[in-house]
């Protein structure tokens, strides 16, 4: 499974790419930031967080698109540079049909950690000892990109697992609703036969 992690900022948007599967060594493929200048129009800064993307999309193939989920914090300004990187990502995945999960802060650090409260420095030792790697990516928008995609490998086979389940359940929910369905309407029927026979 080879995933694209994206950490999403409007000055500095983290991309990595990891390879591997759940409970075998990850490969990191490629890691680094598309950066903006703070100082462009905004419409200018999201294509150009558009074109990173693509290219990054174009070299690296990825199966899946792991986005970190935008939650609300202390300065709406930020959050909202950051929902907007977050869906440039999501649009740039959907346009070639590649599918996208998101991920909560909380969840990522969990998963690479095993604490939800970790902080970037403990994230980024974590993800430097889980890909191997020499040294921890710089900056941290970059390491949590990798964070984002290691997470996701980890918690496919458990979603996939869930989603197998609910089709199953699916078409025997339904079997149930479609008799509960015919036993109210026999119901009825007897119900409006008694009555006319009264």
């Amino acid at each position: 499974m080879r995933v694209l992690g994206v950490d999403p900022g409007l000055t500095r948007c983290g991309v990595g790419v990891v390879e591997g599967v759940a409970g075998r060594p990850l490969t990191m493929r490629g890691v680094g930031v598309v950066r903006t200048p703070a100082d462009a129009e905004l419409g200018l800064r999201l294509v150009a967080i558009e074109q990173g993307i693509e290219q990054w999309l174009d070299e690296y193939e990825p199966e899946f698109v792991a986005v970190e989920r935008v939650f609300s914090q202390h300065n709406v300004r930020t959050v909202m540079g950051t929902a907007q990187a977050s869906a440039v990502a999501m649009l740039c995945a959907a346009r070639r049909g590649i599918p996208v999960a998101l991920h909560t802060p909380s969840e990522v650090k969990a998963a690479v950690t095993g604490n939800g409260r970790a902080d970037k420095a403990q994230v980024g030792a974590m993800v430097t000892r889980l890909l191997r790697l020499a040294e921890p990516p710089r900056p941290a928008d970059a390491a949590d990109a990798l964070a984002l995609a290691i997470c996701h490998i980890w918690r496919a086979p458990a979603q996939t697992r869930l989603q197998q389940a609910a089709a199953r359940i699916g078409p025997d929910r339904a079997v149930a609703q479609n008799r509960l369905q015919q036993a109210a309407a026999a119901h009825a029927s007897h119900q409006a036969s008694k009555g006319r026979t009264a």
